[in-house]
C-alpha cells in the first residue's frame, strides 16, 4: 500500500508531467505561428506562459513540502531533479514566448523571400525535450547520455542560419528586421535544446548519482573529444 509520502511524490511527478506537456505544447504552438503566420496562435502562446510559470511554483511547493519530511538519499535526489526539470521547462516556456513575440511581428511583415531551417532545427530541439523527458518517465540513463550528443547538430544548424540571415542583410537591407526577428527564433530554439540537455544531465544524476554537468560526457560516459 502507498505510503503518504510516496503518494506526494507520486503527485509531483505527475505536476512535472503536466507542466512537461504544456512546454511542449509552447514550443510546437509557437513554431505553428511562426510558419502559418497565425497572429492569434502566437498571441495564445505569449498569454499561456503564465500557465508554464504557475506550474513551476507549484512544483518549488510541493518539492520544498517534501523536502521537510526528511526523505531517503533517492528521493532526496528526485525532488531536487524535479525542482531543476522545473526550471528549464519554465525557460523552455520563456523561450516559446519568444518565438512567439517575433511570429507576430513577422505576420506583419511580408513574407522573407529566403529558405532558412528552422522547421528542422525546431524538429530537431523538440525530439531532445521529448527524448529527455521520456528518459526521465523511464529513469534511463542510457537515453540520457544518448541525447547529449545531439545538441551539437542544433549549435550548427544555429550558425548555419545565422551565417545565412546575416549575408541576406548585408544583400537586402531592406529585410534587416525581418531577418533580425528569425535569427531570434533560432537562438530561442538553440537554447531550448540547452535545457533538454539539462534535463538529461538531470536524469544521469538521479539515476547514477553522477553530475555530469560541464564534463562533456556523452554516451555510456565517454568524454566526448570536439575534432580538430
Amino acid at each position: 500500500m502507498q505510503t503518504h509520502f510516496e503518494k506526494e511524490l507520486s503527485d509531483l511527478k505527475a505536476k512535472l508531467l503536466t507542466m512537461a506537456s504544456y512546454a511542449e505544447t509552447a514550443v510546437r504552438e509557437a513554431i505553428e505561428a511562426l510558419t502559418d503566420r497565425n497572429e492569434e496562435l502566437a498571441r495564445s502562446v505569449r498569454q499561456n506562459d503564465v500557465v508554464i510559470d504557475r506550474f513551476e511554483v507549484e512544483v518549488d511547493e510541493m518539492a520544498i513540502a517534501l523536502l521537510a519530511k526528511a526523505p531517503l538519499a533517492t528521493n532526496l535526489r528526485l525532488i531536487m531533479v524535479a525542482m531543476k526539470i522545473s526550471q528549464n521547462l519554465e525557460r523552455v516556456g520563456d523561450e516559446a514566448a519568444k518565438i512567439a513575440n517575433r511570429a507576430r511581428d513577422l505576420s506583419q511583415e511580408p513574407p522573407l523571400k529566403l529558405s532558412v531551417d528552422i522547421p528542422k532545427m525546431a524538429h530537431l530541439a523538440l525530439q531532445m525535450l521529448k527524448s529527455a523527458l521520456d528518459s526521465f518517465v523511464n529513469q534511463d540513463p542510457v537515453a540520457a547520455r544518448a541525447l547529449i550528443p545531439r545538441d551539437k547538430e542544433v549549435d550548427s544548424l544555429n550558425k548555419q542560419i545565422y551565417r545565412t540571415l546575416a549575408q541576406h542583410m548585408i544583400e537586402s537591407p531592406d529585410t534587416i528586421g525581418r531577418c533580425l526577428n528569425l535569427m531570434v527564433v533560432s537562438k530561442s530554439l538553440e537554447r531550448i535544446a540547452d535545457h533538454a540537455t539539462n534535463v538529461a544531465e538531470e536524469v544521469v544524476y538521479l539515476c547514477e548519482a553522477q553530475d555530469i554537468r560541464h564534463t562533456g560526457k556523452g554516451t555510456a560516459g565517454v568524454d566526448v573529444v570536439e575534432p580538430r
